[in-house]
């Protein structure tokens, strides 16, 4: 439960430069039903209400889409279902600019990434990226299928933040050691505080990944 509710305050965390207040949306009985089915990752409920009518890139009043709810939840039945309806938007946008790609590598679902991809999602956008909230979550894994489909690498979030940098002040060293080794740029500063990768490592007392940067910058240096 500890570890949810810190992925949960990060999300949130990386998310809140972007937030726009949401409009209030009165809701039908039946997009309310919808997007309950979709919590509870309830197929044959969320079909049902998409045969009689309802938009796969309904929005709940919060802004996210129905795909993007699905992920959020680990709703990977209805993800699938969803993605599988004519005009789904892989690339529709929360108001806080996560996309169903970013959550779905937030999440750590290999199969819904690797799905999306495959689909045609997007890996690269202006601002935060799949691969910033992988690097956040501390997934190798995602974060290797991400670079493997030409995520790039130093993509900078709204504050200049790097995936490296999120990955070493969130002390995911797996990661860190990931990224240098597949050409991170552990020079780079941030547009906020002005630090690099290591100095946000420092900040936020991870000094262990600080020695890998710092380490990997030296031995880099007498190449």
């Amino acid at each position: 439960m500890l570890i949810l509710s810190k992925r949960r305050l990060l999300l949130a965390t990386m998310a809140a430069a972007l937030t726009i207040p949401a409009l209030a949306v009165e809701q039908t009985d039946d997009e309310v039903d919808l997007f309950r089915a979709i919590q509870l990752d309830n197929v044959s409920g969320v079909k049902k209400l998409l045969e009689r009518g309802l938009s796969p890139n309904l929005r709940e009043p919060g802004g996210e889409t129905a795909l993007i709810v699905a992920m959020r939840y680990e709703a990977y039945r209805v993800a699938t279902l969803l993605m599988d309806q004519p005009g789904i938007d892989l690339e529709a946008k929360a108001p806080n600019g996560n996309t169903a790609l970013m959550m779905a590598a937030f999440r750590q679902s290999k199969a819904t990434v690797l799905d999306m991809i495959k689909r045609g999602a997007q890996v690269n956008q202006k601002g935060w990226t799949a691969l910033h909230y992988a690097a956040a979550a501390g997934s190798t894994e995602i974060t290797s299928i991400l670079l493997e489909h030409h995520a790039y690498i130093d993509a900078e979030a709204p504050s200049g933040m790097t995936p490296l940098m999120i990955a070493a002040r969130e002390g995911q060293e797996k990661v860190v050691e990931l990224l240098l080794e597949q050409g991170a740029d552990a020079t780079l500063k941030d547009g906020g505080f002005h630090q690099t990768a290591a100095e946000f490592a420092t900040k936020a007392d991870k000094p262990w990944i600080t020695k890998t940067i710092d380490a990997h910058l030296a031995a880099k240096a007498k190449r």
